[in-house]
């Protein structure tokens, strides 16, 4: 016990003397930093479009006081979605009780007749089709730039220091929004009303964590009558995947929103994201078990 004990406290002191050593390490210039942090800069979903993966979604119905009145827990084996469109997600759990075989079999079917009968038309007109999957491409393209662009341009942003988001080295920002900001986008414009900290790997560039606090009231996605109640939080976390890419790994959130002029809905949750691998032609052709 007393080897054990001593070899811990070693290995703490040599944690601590590392973490001292970064801590002392002069903090890179920030324009450069964040000048290569623009370039990494890509939507989850672009980087999610060449995995499946499987998302984990929790969610709380809270009460007045902030307990729970309700939870739920679903489960989906997400796909990539086929040119011009959205993802696919196969639904596998609910409760804690999977999907009956006989209903995923059912899903599947449809599945991969869509996938049959977009070759059918990708063949009967082929130009015409890659030409108009190139015309997304491009939009979704300028459409990524533009909110980049009202991020930089609706956020005053500070460098506050490094720290440790799980065992990676990150520099640390306070993103504060612009009084007199004027976004281009329905992102930017989301966005600027909230004060957000963000985590940004030192050795890649990549964005690590993100804490997002509303400071005031906004409208949400709910429809126009809905509105985001003032100290709503959204926390995101991106892990490395097999060394080689940054994928959402938990995003949480809490918070109140006003639907219409009498309902209050309060809520609480996470999604999880795991499992991830390479989507390829064998994960149209057949939908095995999710891993």
């Amino acid at each position: 016990m007393a080897r054990v004990l001593s070899i811990t406290v070693a290995f703490g002191i040599t944690i601590a003397a590392s973490s001292l050593g970064a801590q002392n390490r002069p903090l890179p210039d920030q324009e450069s930093f964040l000048i290569e942090t623009r370039i990494h800069l890509q939507t989850d979903s672009t980087l999610q479009s060449s995995y499946v993966y499987v998302e984990t979604r929790r969610e709380l119905k809270l009460d007045k006081g902030g307990r729970t009145r309700e939870e739920s827990v679903k489960v989906f084996e997400s796909h990539p979605g086929f040119p011009g469109e959205e993802r696919w997600e196969r639904p596998i759990a609910e409760d804690g009780r999977p999907v009956p075989p006989e209903e995923l079999a059912r899903q599947d079917r449809e599945r991969q007749q869509k996938a049959a009968e977009m070759v059918q038309r990708l063949a009967r007109n082929s130009s015409t089709e890659l030409a108009r999957q190139a015309r997304e491409l491009q939009k979704a393209r300028r459409e990524r730039e533009e909110v980049v662009r009202d991020i930089f341009d609706v956020f005053e942003i500070r460098m506050i220091g490094r720290e440790r988001v799980e065992e990676h080295d990150t520099i640390a920002f306070v993103l504060t929004p612009r009084r007199d900001a004027k976004p281009k986008t329905r992102a930017g414009e989301q966005i600027r009303h909230f004060s957000v900290r963000a985590w940004v790997s030192e050795n890649d560039h990549e964005l690590v964590k993100v804490e997002a606090e509303a400071i005031d009231d906004l409208k949400s996605g709910l429809g126009l009558l809905a509105r985001l109640h003032k100290g709503a939080r959204l926390t995101f976390l991106r892990r490395k995947v097999n060394g080689e890419v940054w994928l959402p790994a938990v995003v949480s959130y809490n918070g109140s929103a006003r639907v219409g002029l009498l309902v209050t809905l309060r809520r609480s949750g996470t999604s999880e994201f795991s499992g991830y691998r390479k989507y390829s032609v064998d994960t149209v052709e057949g939908f095995g078990k999710p891993k």
